[in-house]
């Protein structure tokens, strides 16, 4: 097992003042910053710890603030607002040579993040990302799904993966409600009808990944982000849904590490 560290990092954002993030850090190497989706950080940790204990990699999952019983300020309140902390959290770290990988809404947070060209960002993944608008491949309207019926629209086997509400703790299910609160505060209907004209800004390298059964925001959303974002590479997972960290880790980890390695600028530490 890797060491893991969880702590609060207070941040300063000019407009915003101090915001707190929680960051949980794994393993000692190439940093890679992990972006988690509207589920909340438990959704990446197992994948991060995975990824941790077999590459030579410092994982870094930042719990976005109104996640997982955190504080949001009240005027934090957007995508890319989310980015510019992210922003600051590398500034305020010092770290350098850092691979961004963003699942869902990290995806969306993701892009938002290299298009401020962040000096300290080498290459950029989005996995199933939202935010970008296909008129013809409308994303699913989350909030009229309940916790069930998820299932079926985020994974490729979903009877392997559905939760049952009548199973889970009142606890759970009240952080539950307030991750589905702080989504629909910063995601709203999931996308930026301006993101795809905004994508051509993009000049870092940039993975797109999408699983193929994907019914949350289908493949052909990643193809729209692919060939919007200049020199982007796509690659599509088989028997993969919208959580591939999940459904098919070891695959994604070696997507990623091929990838980081690629455009990494620095030795891993």
């Amino acid at each position: 097992m890797s060491s893991l560290v969880t702590r609060t990092v207070d941040i300063e954002l000019p407009g915003f003042g101090s915001v707190a993030v929680r960051l949980t850090e794994r393993g000692a190497g190439r940093p890679i910053l992990l972006l988690h989706g509207g589920a909340g950080s438990i959704s990446v940790a197992d994948f991060a710890d995975r990824f941790a204990a077999e590459r030579h990699a410092r994982v870094l999952t930042p719990t976005h603030p109104g996640f997982d019983g955190t504080e949001r300020p009240e005027s934090l309140t957007t995508i890319g607002e989310l980015a510019a902390v992210y922003a600051a959290l590398l500034e305020t770290l010092d770290l350098t040579d850092v691979t961004v990988v963003g699942n869902s809404v990290g995806g969306w947070i993701a892009a938002e993040l290299a298009l401020l060209h962040p000096d300290r960002v080498t290459s950029v993944v989005l996995v199933d990302a939202v935010g970008i608008e296909v008129p013809e491949h409308p994303i699913i309207d989350f909030f009229a799904l309940d916790i069930s019926r998820i299932a079926d629209y985020s994974y490729a086997d979903p009877d392997a993966y559905r939760i049952d509400p009548a199973q889970l703790s009142p606890a759970v299910l009240r952080v539950m409600a307030a991750n589905r609160g702080a989504l629909q505060v910063y995601g709203g209907s999931m996308v930026d009808p301006t993101l795809h004209g905004r994508l051509p800004g993009i000049t870092l390298p940039t993975l797109v990944i999408w699983g193929d059964a994907d019914r949350v925001t289908e493949p052909e959303n990643g193809r729209a982000f692919a060939d919007a974002i200049p020199n982007a590479r796509f690659v599509v997972m088989k028997d993969t849904g919208h959580l591939p960290q999940i459904e098919s880790p070891a695959e994604l980890i070696q997507l990623l590490w091929d990838f980081a390695e690629t455009y990494a600028t620095e030795p891993a530490a």
